[in-house]
């Protein structure tokens, strides 16, 4: 498939891709979006934007790539498929069960996992087949992400899950978000003992922590991410703990970078999205390449 996204531009061409979030609101201002991208659009390759982030309802995903894509920001839209309108980087996600959400009672519906999710946008585009196999009139460029946890337990099943995503079929990786760098480390030998990373793009997630309470939530709270107690008497210590954790992620961007096969970052800076431009001026990431 000849390149066609931005992102995938960037990728292909073996530069260090840096992609950002712009969580849509809990309500329908457009304008919340519009602030989001314009801090972002100038630091970034792509956007994404979250859909149902933590189980709560908000502006869907697609609605706020539309925005964003009207602004000449090119999106990333998370879990629904939806490419009539231009939006061609999609992220398959299983997305968070409801009831860690504002909706806990709803009722789920799993009819797929991420990977099979995977297996259909890849058939979509490369057979222009829908899942009960009838023909797609019209091309589907769609260049395909997923999601991987380094640190969820069993450690050892985390680059083997990794492997069905990419035999599925994904092009691009986003992880989540990396605190302990040893262990993530530990993760990408194994990936790159596979091959993993000669098959996709892997872009390691990064978050921005703006306060002691925002770190010790992120350590108790999140599943999935392992924040060592070396960065929390960091932040509980210091004078300023938005300039410690702006430290702390400049830090971890640059061990990062070192990683054989991480082929860029996705920075998560959770309403603190005017930081992003800060981190990848300081990291040596601007201006983005034009491709």
């Amino acid at each position: 498939m000849k390149a066609g996204t931005n992102l995938e531009k960037v990728l292909t061409s073996g530069k260090f891709a840096v992609t950002a979030e712009a969580g849509p609101p809990k309500g329908t201002s457009a304008e919340v979006v519009r602030k989001k991208g314009e801090l972002l659009r100038n630091c970034t390759d792509a956007v994404n934007v979250t859909d149902n982030q933590t189980a709560i309802v908000r502006m869907s995903s697609w609605a706020g790539c539309l925005i964003l894509k009207q602004m000449g920001i090119e999106p990333v839209m998370q879990m629904v498929v939806r490419v009539a309108m231009g939006i061609g980087n999609v992220l398959c996600l299983s997305g968070d069960h409801q009831r860690f959400g504002n909706h806990p009672t709803a009722r789920g519906v799993f009819d797929i996992d991420s990977i099979q999710l995977i297996q259909t946008v890849k058939r979509m585009r490369d057979e222009k087949k829908f899942i009960n196999g009838e023909d797609i009139s019209g091309e589907v460029p769609l260049y395909i992400g997923a999601a991987a946890n380094p640190f969820a337990d069993p450690f050892e099943y985390r680059a083997p899950r990794l492997a069905k995503k990419v035999k599925a079929g994904v092009d691009f990786i986003q992880t989540q978000a990396v605190f302990d760098v040893v262990r993530f480390k530990k993760w990408m030998d194994m990936v790159n003992e596979l091959g993993l990373s000669q098959q996709a793009h892997i872009l390691a997630g990064v978050i921005p922590m703006k306060s002691v309470g925002m770190a010790r939530y992120m350590k108790s709270s999140v599943p999935g991410i392992i924040v060592p107690d070396e960065m929390m008497k960091r932040m509980e210590q210091a004078k300023s703990a938005k300039e410690e954790g702006v430290k702390l992620t400049l830090e971890l961007v640059q061990q990062i970078k070192e990683i054989p096969g991480i082929h860029g970052i996705h920075i998560m800076a959770v309403g603190w999205e005017d930081i992003v431009g800060e981190i990848v001026e300081k990291c040596g990431l601007m201006p983005r390449p034009k491709v």
